[in-house]
């Protein structure tokens, strides 16, 4: 789990964090660059085609390594493939084909995520799916400080070219893990002879009947808190290292802080969520992990008037991140407690998506936010040491903002006592 964890993470921040550093060093605008983000939409809506990872199977592979295994094979070579000619993009030249490539690397990203997740649910009891969501978390956010803080250094001492070439060759580690993984068992095949509608009916219609009819109307419920739980992370995320360049840093104090010291943080983080969703419960730790949300992005508007400080710097990462990995694990494992292991692909890939559809939309307006409020008369005297981080400050205030819909809908839940999923 903890090696495809790291597999899972790695082409995340290469789409997202470490793209948008690469973009803003080559003078891309942070509008273009908030637009950029919706390449990765392929994560919001990975559930469109989760129902084919549940039913079919790939000829040759299936055989050898099991549909889980050999799906989750599939998209890691296309992922590391897709890498390698992402390193030969010249941003400043070959925008839309870069953007192009990004749309193609979130789908293979994507559909690894549902594999994963898949065999992450089948493969241990549903006691141990705290401890597997921690240590997936665990393996995440090393492959964060291997696209983050390595990638940065590499194009800092080399370029962006080896850069993502080693991430490509990263990939392999996914690769090992896979052909290493235990195959898990898999439900027998139907045999009715109007197998085509069964399928549809069983891989499309099923799942989601499934959920609903546990859950009734608190499914609408559900559904809304974890779509809102993480917008705040989703829209200040694309901006943060757009920041750090506009405040001055270079790509090696960002690596360093940011990418070495923030992985420390966020891994602090998921471990500590990890024993609070045991000792706290579910409901409770998604709770506190909402609050730490809020604080963390409200540390980032502090940080927006300190400068190219590294001291500032440190102390926001250590906020923000801690309470990303402590959130992170709360909601992975609330959202693999509502799941029902008939459908684990196609319900925890419906879960995954409402989580990050909303946080995406929004964020894919982070940039022309923040261009917004730079220019604009009544907010742009608020404080920013450096005019380039005008904007940056009211941005922020409103992602900590983007917190409380959720808090109160976890606050809700908790009065009502709707149920959190199996036990």
């Amino acid at each position: 789990m903890l090696a495809l964890g790291f597999s899972s993470g790695l082409p995340f921040l290469l789409i997202f964090g470490t793209l948008s550093a690469w973009l803003r060093e080559a003078h891309v605008t942070r509008t273009a660059i908030g637009l950029m983000s919706y390449a990765g939409l392929g994560y919001t809506i990975k559930f469109l085609w989760a129902p084919l990872l549940d039913q079919l199977k790939l000829p040759l592979l299936d055989k050898l390594l099991g549909k889980r295994r050999a799906w989750l094979l599939l998209s890691q070579i296309a992922v590391a493939a897709i890498l390698v000619v992402v390193s030969f993009c010249d941003p400043e030249k070959a925008l839309m084909s870069l953007a192009a490539l990004a749309v193609a690397l979130c789908f293979a990203a994507a559909t690894q995520d549902i594999s994963v997740d898949a065999w992450r649910i089948e493969a241990a009891t549903p006691n141990g799916q705290g401890v597997m969501a921690a240590v997936y978390q665990l393996g995440y956010r090393l492959a964060i400080l291997a696209s983050g803080a390595g990638a940065l250094y590499i194009a800092q001492y080399e370029s962006w070219h080896t850069a993502y070439l080693s991430m490509a060759a990263l990939m392999s580690i996914g690769v090992v893990a896979t052909l290493l993984a235990p195959r898990v068992e898999e439900r027998p095949k139907d045999a009715s002879p109007h197998r085509g509608l069964y399928w549809f009916y069983h891989a499309v219609i099923e799942p989601f009947v499934d959920f609903f009819s546990r859950h009734r109307r608190d499914g609408i419920l559900i559904l809304a808190l974890i779509g809102l739980y993480r917008v705040p992370d989703f829209v200040m995320g694309i901006m943060a290292n757009p920041l750090y360049i506009d405040l001055g840093f270079s790509l090696a104090t960002i690596a360093t802080i940011v990418k070495v010291f923030g992985v420390g943080m966020t891994i602090l983080g998921a471990v500590i969520g990890g024993i609070a969703v045991a000792r706290l419960g579910l409901l409770r730790s998604l709770l506190a992990g909402a609050v730490f949300i809020l604080a963390g992005n409200l540390v980032f508007a502090w940080l927006a008037t300190r400068g190219a400080d590294p001291r500032a710097l440190a102390i926001s990462i250590s906020a923000s991140n801690f309470a990303s990995g402590f959130a992170g694990t709360a909601l992975v494992a609330y959202m693999s407690s509502l799941t029902n292991r008939a459908f684990t692909a196609t319900q925890y890939a419906l879960f995954s998506s409402f989580y990050a559809l909303p946080g995406k939309l929004l964020g894919g307006q982070s940039g022309a936010m923040v261009d917004w409020f730079a220019r604009h008369p009544l907010v742009m005297r608020i404080g920013a040491i450096a005019p380039q981080a005008q904007g940056y400050v009211p941005f922020f205030l409103c992602t900590a903002a983007m917190a409380l819909p959720a808090m109160v809908l976890i606050l809700y839940e908790m009065r009502r006592g709707l149920p959190a999923g199996r036990t």
